[in-house]
């Protein structure tokens, strides 16, 4: 059933830990109270940003934390995590509840951004650190390349701001609603300069969805000028 994706991971990760990490809470309640995919999402979470950190502290010696954590809100987000998931075309694997079926929920970043989290600490559990850190990072080279060219302009708060004093606009101002469960909270945040609301921005934390927001808004003034 997993061939295909154990296939691009190149590596084979046991079915019963596949069929967990693609379990959403929705199909878990309407199947009578499976076990979900939680669990290893929040393990997956940890060492995801494990090895991110890792890699991101080795490529940027003279960067202090102030800089560094805005670099890795901009590497390991919603949206770059839901991507990847779309690589590995997780969507076909995903149990999703019928009412997330009929909404659209094996397109939705959130969920594909959980199931990646939790497939990262489903690997982790069969092949330990280091194996998961290898497949890891092959994710994420583009992204972290990127991330070795831009240096701390991936502040997309920073980068907003100044974009927005350049074309004189008001400073950046956010929008931040959440959503979910007290463990398993979800923030949105939508940046609004000079009345103008720009593209949602979505995260973990609240500083996470203002900075894809941020980096979503500048985006947008850039390629108008």
């Amino acid at each position: 059933m997993y061939e295909t994706l154990t296939g691009a991971l190149g590596i084979s990760v046991k079915d019963e830990l596949l069929q967990l990490a693609f379990t959403h809470r929705s199909f878990a309640y309407e199947s009578g109270g499976l076990p979900t995919n939680e669990r290893l999402e929040f393990l997956g979470d940890s060492v995801l940003g494990l090895i991110v950190t890792e890699q991101l502290y080795a490529l940027f010696p003279d960067f202090d934390e102030s800089k560094l954590s805005p670099i890795r809100s901009g590497v390991v987000n919603t949206r770059a995590l839901a991507n990847i998931a779309r690589d590995l075309k997780i969507g076909e694997f995903l149990r999703i509840g019928k009412g997330e079926e009929s909404t659209g929920g094996r397109e939705k970043n959130s969920i594909l951004a959980d199931a990646l989290e939790a497939l990262v600490g489903a690997i982790y559990l069969h092949h330990g650190y280091a194996q998961t850190s290898d497949v890891v990072l092959k994710w994420f080279t583009e992204i972290i390349d990127e991330a070795s060219k831009a240096g701390a302009s991936l502040d997309g708060k920073t980068a907003l701001q100044e974009i927005a004093a350049l074309k004189n606009l008001t400073l950046p101002e956010y929008e931040i609603s959440e959503s979910g469960p007290d463990h398993d909270k979800s923030f949105t945040a939508v940046a609004i300069l000079s009345g103008e609301k720009f593209p949602m921005g979505s995260g973990k934390s609240k500083r996470e969805a203002e900075q894809v927001a941020a980096k979503l808004a500048y985006d947008v003034i850039n390629a108008r000028s």
